[in-house]
C-alpha cells in the first residue's frame, strides 16, 4: 500500500513543473547545506584587510564589515535554518497528530476539550507569542526551535482531527473493532496511515513557515546570536551598511526568498498530487 502511494505520488509530482522545479530547490539547498565546509571557508575568520569587498573571483559573494566570507556564512546559515525548520516543524507534527489523533477518535468531550485549547492557542498571534516567550529564556537555537515547535501545532491537530472523524466510521475501522484491536492499535496502524496525506503537506509548508520565523526572529536581534551565521542575523549586519555593501542584505535575503520559494513550490505540488479528484 504504501509502495503504491509513493508511486501515484511521484508519478503526478513529475507531471507538476513548478513543484519539480520546487522539489530541486530543496534538494540543491541541502546539498549545498551539507556541503558547507567543502565548499567554503571559516564562516567566523576576520580578515580585516578584506572588510566590504564586493563580489569577485576571491569572494563570489564579497565579505562583510569583518571581512569575513559572505558565500561561507550563506552555506552554513543555510544549515541553521534547515536544521530549525526540520525540528520545528517535527515537534509541531508530532504533538498536532496527537492531539488530533485523540479528539477525532474519541469525540465527546475530549474533542471538544482538545478543540477549545486549540481555540485559546489560535486566539494568540503565533510571532507575539513566540516574541514574549524569547523574553524569558536565553534566545539559542534549540530555544527557537522549540518554542517554534510548540506554538505551531494547531493547523496539523485541525487537520488531523477532520480526516479522523471520516475515517474512524469506515468499514475497515469497524471490521478492527469487530475483532478485538485495542484502541492503541485502531489509531496508529488502521487509521493514521490514512490520515497522513494533508499532513505531509503541512508539514512541507511549515518548513518554509519556520525558516522565515527564525530569520524575522534573528533579524530583530532575538535568535539565533552572532557569531553564529544566520541569514537573519546577517540581514540585520547587512542593514548598517545597505548603501555601500548592498551584497551583504542581498545575498542572505534571495538566500531566504529561494530556499522558501522552493518549500512552498513543492508543498503546493504535492497538495494538487494529493487531491483525489484528479485522476492518472
Amino acid at each position: 500500500m504504501l509502495l503504491f502511494f509513493r508511486d501515484i505520488l511521484w508519478r503526478r509530482l513529475r507531471r507538476n513543473r513548478m513543484a519539480m522545479v520546487g522539489a530541486a530547490i530543496v534538494l540543491v539547498m541541502f546539498v549545498l547545506a551539507m556541503a558547507a565546509p567543502l565548499l567554503g571557508r571559516d564562516p567566523g575568520a576576520i580578515d580585516i584587510a578584506r572588510r566590504l569587498q564586493g563580489p569577485g573571483w576571491s569572494c563570489l559573494l564579497g565579505t562583510d564589515d569583518l571581512g569575513r566570507d559572505v558565500l561561507s556564512r550563506i552555506l552554513y546559515g543555510a544549515r541553521i535554518s534547515l536544521l530549525v525548520g526540520f525540528v520545528a516543524v517535527g515537534i509541531a507534527t508530532v504533538i498536532g497528530v496527537i492531539l488530533g489523533a485523540l479528539a477525532g477518535y474519541y469525540g465527546g468531550w475530549i474533542d471538544a476539550l482538545l478543540m477549545r485549547f486549540v481555540d485559546i492557542m489560535l486566539c494568540f498571534p503565533t510571532f507575539f507569542l513566540i516574541l514574549a516567550v524569547i523574553a524569558f529564556l536565553d534566545p539559542s537555537i534549540w530555544n527557537i526551535m522549540i518554542i517554534i515547535g510548540l506554538t505551531g501545532w494547531m493547523g496539523v491537530a485541525r487537520l488531523v482531527r477532520a480526516e479522523f472523524l471520516s475515517l474512524r466510521e469506515r468499514d475497515f475501522v469497524q471490521a478492527a473493532r469487530a475483532i478485538g484491536a485495542s484502541d492503541g492499535r485502531i489509531i496508529f496502524r488502521h487509521i493514521l496511515p490514512n490520515a497522513l496525506s494533508p499532513v505531509l503537506v503541512s508539514a512541507t509548508l511549515g518548513v518554509a513557515g519556520a525558516i522565515l520565523t527564525e530569520s524575522a526572529l534573528s533579524f530583530l536581534g532575538i535568535g539565533v546570536q552572532p557569531p553564529t551565521p544566520s541569514w537573519g542575523n546577517m540581514l540585520i549586519t547587512g542593514k548598517q551598511t545597505l548603501g555601500t555593501a548592498w551584497w551583504m542584505s542581498v545575498f542572505p535575503g534571495l538566500a531566504i526568498l529561494i530556499t522558501v520559494l522552493g518549500y512552498n513550490l513543492l508543498g503546493e505540488g504535492i497538495r494538487d498530487a494529493l487531491d483525489p479528484r484528479i485522476e492518472d
